[in-house]
């Protein structure tokens, strides 16, 4: 059978040679995934123009998702979330936004509260083999960064200040400084899935 776009399952299955896996596999994948993302948070560069922080927290998202399937890749993410809510410092180093929960109603929280949701499509289309080729990878990355994006910003708009920013100030300081970025963090991390997947024998033209 082919292993082209169209073909169900992830690296993770892969990994475990395609058979059943035992739960413990599972949570420990999830929970890599989840420590993953806080770490990334840790590597932040405020920048004095936005209250958005510059993290490689999308790039690790969507690698996970895409690794660990929709399902699993969605359950990383809701994790770090409670983890965050639960007053644990997971949350990008900030001068002005508290950690625990109100970090989620503050101006970042359209990018957070997006992660479980960009995993999840990233997992689906990693699932169905778009993780196998470079090319479909880069889309299926580029989906997910959609709804980092489209969270983030609507959020900043609507619901960061009582009043909001408004649009056109939110696409200032939520899209426009971090698209190029963002971009070579998907191109990154659209090419080393199908490498994994090329280190396994099971590329996008391999039976």
């Amino acid at each position: 059978m082919s292993d082209s776009v169209g073909v169900r399952g992830t690296l993770l299955t892969a990994i475990a040679a395609g058979g059943e896996m035992r739960t413990g596999i599972r949570v420990a994948s999830v929970l890599l995934i989840t420590a993953l993302t806080a770490a990334a948070a840790q590597v932040s560069i405020p920048l004095p123009f936005t209250p958005v922080p510059f993290t490689l927290q999308p790039m690790v998202v969507l690698l996970g998702g895409a690794a660990l399937g929709a399902r699993l890749g969605m359950s990383a993410q809701v994790i770090y979330l409670l983890a965050g809510i639960a007053g644990l410092p997971v949350f990008a180093a900030s001068a002005v936004l508290p950690q625990g929960p109100l970090r989620l109603l503050g101006p970042t929280g359209g990018f957070l509260w997006s992660y479980p949701f960009a995993a999840f499509v990233a997992g689906s289309l990693a699932e169905r083999g778009f993780d196998r080729r470079y090319l479909t990878s880069v889309a299926a990355m580029t989906c997910g960064l959609a709804i980092v994006f489209a969270c983030g910003v609507t959020w900043l708009a609507l619901f960061a200040r009582p009043a909001g920013t408004g649009f056109d100030a939110a696409l200032r300081t939520g899209f426009y400084p971090f698209v190029p970025a963002d971009i070579f963090k998907v191109l990154i991390a659209a090419a080393i899935m199908p490498s994994l997947w090329r280190l396994l024998g099971r590329d996008g033209s391999s039976a």
